[in-house]
Formats: C-alpha cells, structure tokens, sequence
C-alpha cells in the first residue's frame, strides 16, 4: 500500500540535498500520490468515528516535505517522513485536538490529542483537568486506552506546577503537559499490510473520548 513512499523516504535519508531532490522529482511524486491515496483512506475513517470532522481533503491534511531550517541547526532540507493531520476545521492548520499519521521508515506511528496547543488552549486543558479530574482519568487509566496509548508525550515537560494551579495537588503532574497528545507504534510491515487502516481504526475509536474531553474546551475558547 506505501510501497512506494516507505522506497522513496528511506531513499532522500541517504541524500538529503536539493540536487537528488531534483533529479528524482517523478519518483516523489509517485510516493505522494500513493500517500495522498492513504491519507484518503485514513480521512474517511475518521469521518466515521468523528462527526466533528467534515469536508477535508488529503491535501489539506498532509505537511509539506520541505523543512523550515531557520531556527534549526540541522540545515538539512527535506523531511524524511511523510505527516498528515485531521481535524476539525482545517486539518494540518488545526487548533483541534485530532489524528495525526507519522509515516517514516522504523518510526511510523498514529497520534492523537493536543501537539504544542497555544497558551490559552494548554491553560484551558489544564483548568477542565484540574476541576473534572476524574472523567479525565477515567479516559486515560480505561484499560483498552492503556493497551494502546501508554502514556502522554512527555517533550518538554514541566518540573513544577504551571502558574495558577496548587503545587499541593493530589494530580499535579497531570498538568505538567505541553502536549497533551498520545501516541501508537507502528513497524514497517504494518505499515505495508493491508490491514493498518483496520488497526488505526481502532486506535481512533479508542482516542476519541480524549479528543472529545480537549476538544469541548477548545470550543469554548474559538
């Protein structure tokens, strides 16, 4: 199903430089249209399982594969793994919480949740957790949540208790986050089967109710 995309990421890790880029621009075509073509497939699962979610297309969802290097000391050019976000409201330019696709040779991987949401949205998670204390982890300790999503994302964690919250709090360390997000492993040959948009959605069905809890904040807040 990703042949072609897993052949042509593996391929511009080895050459991540303009030169190769354009020398070998029909075979990126090639492995975007078949990404294109998943993200697709991925987009009407999530339809399915979130009513949130209407009129977006792959194009919306998927990142560029240029990287912005200004910040960054790796200048290299390109990324080398294809990323496609759905959400409510825009896709990739989304404030929701929603289902990101991470497609990269041994680290491919389905994600949800809230990725570095804006001070006021990460404050207004923070507050819904610390006064519904127990629906949230009620969501997040369900036992078919925790076969699949071990953990949230740790990057960049707090040390102490963000400004406005109880140091003394019982759960403090649930408001620690920046990224309120979880996230699934996939090997390369899951990504190949036929069977990974069966697996993911799973997995989305199994997210939602995460998704939901963040998402009525956000909604509040826009």
């Amino acid at each position: 199903m990703l042949t072609k995309s897993l052949a042509y990421l593996s391929q511009i890790k080895e050459n991540n430089y303009r030169e190769w880029y354009h020398e070998n621009k029909q075979q990126y075509g090639e492995a975007k249209e078949e990404f294109s073509a998943f993200v697709h497939k991925f987009i009407e699962i999530a339809m399915q399982i979130d009513s949130s979610i209407k009129h977006i297309e792959a194009k919306d969802c998927i990142f560029k594969l240029h990287r912005d290097t200004r910040f960054s000391k790796d200048k290299s050019p390109f990324k080398t793994h294809f990323g496609a976000y759905v959400a409510r409201g825009g896709g990739r330019k989304s404030e929701y919480a929603g289902y990101y696709v991470h497609f990269e040779s041994g680290k491919s991987m389905l994600a949800g949740g809230a990725w570095l949401p804006p001070p006021d949205i990460l404050k207004g998670i923070r507050n819904e957790i610390f006064h519904n204390y127990e629906e949230f982890n009620n969501i997040i300790s369900e036992p078919n949540f925790k076969s699949h999503f071990s953990e949230m994302d740790t990057t960049d964690m707090l040390k102490t208790a963000p400004r406005d919250f109880p140091k003394d709090w019982p759960n403090v360390n649930l408001l620690k986050y920046k990224n309120y997000m979880v996230l699934k492993s996939f090997s390369d040959d899951n990504m190949l089967n036929d069977s990974i948009l069966n697996e993911m959605h799973t997995a989305c069905l199994t997210m939602l109710p995460l998704n939901n809890f963040m998402n009525r904040v956000i909604e509040d807040l826009r």
